[in-house]
Formats: C-alpha cells, structure tokens, sequence
C-alpha cells in the first residue's frame, strides 16, 4: 500500500464534506497539473492519503482512502488527459496536524508538503505516515 497527501480548500470540497458522502465517496478530480495527475494515475484501490485543508487552515485533518482507481475526470472538457480517484472518508485525526507543525519536525524536513508547497496530490512515505499519524494524535 501506498501513501498520499491531497489538498483541498475546504471553502470548495472539506473534510465534512468527504465524510458526508459515505461509503460511495466522492471523485477527487480538478487537478491541473501533470505531476499530480502522474500521482493519481499511480494511485490502487485501498492506498489512504491525509485529507489536507489548504487556504487559511493549512492542516491534514483526516485520513482518507482510494476506493476506486483513476478513471477520467468528470470536471475536465471532452478529450482532455485529466484523471480523478474515487475516495472515501475514514477516520479524523484527533488533532489536526498544521503546516507549521510539520515545518518545525526535523525528521519531516524532506517530506513533499515541505519541498513541494503548491503540489495538490502527493507521495508520502511510510515514514512520514506514521509520524505525522503520531503528531495527529494516532495510535500507530
């Protein structure tokens, strides 16, 4: 299994909203850039990503996961390359974990969120996981 990070502005597609759809999920798709499509196209069924809420708040707030692997993007014009994963809710983290938060961890020093502020869909270690599941106030 592998692991992601995918932001949202919450103003536009949030936590709650993620959680309201239930067990159909919801078609993560708007990406415009080709390395996060690269990203979702790598993406299986049953990967969990951190459901991050960019703009203002600047934290991952829960954790999510793949139910369905990349199809074309219901958003995007006839013919255009751009792709979607169905996602679904699982758990809130306890405490959300801010960018700040992750900015002050020495051992998160390498992690996309830090090198690669603007990029919406993004690789997580394992590593990386279970730290920022720990700083989130998770049993790991």
């Amino acid at each position: 299994m592998a692991y992601w990070l995918l932001k949202t502005e919450p103003e536009e597609f949030s936590w709650d909203d993620q959680v309201k759809r239930g067990k159909k999920g919801e078609p993560w798709g708007g990406v415009r850039n080709f390395t996060a499509r690269r990203h979702l196209k790598e993406m299986k069924k049953d990967d969990e990503f951190f459901f991050y809420h960019t703009g203002a708040e600047k934290q991952v707030v829960g954790i999510g996961k793949v139910i369905r692997e990349a199809f074309s993007d219901p958003t995007a014009e006839a013919g255009e390359p751009w792709v979607a994963v169905q996602t679904e809710a699982v758990e809130p983290l306890p405490k959300p974990v801010t960018l700040a938060a992750v900015k002050a961890e020495p051992k998160l020093k390498e992690m996309a969120l830090v090198k690669y502020a603007r990029l919406s869909v993004q690789p997580v270690t394992a590593a990386e996981w279970k730290l920022v599941c720990k700083m989130g106030g998770m049993k790991v």
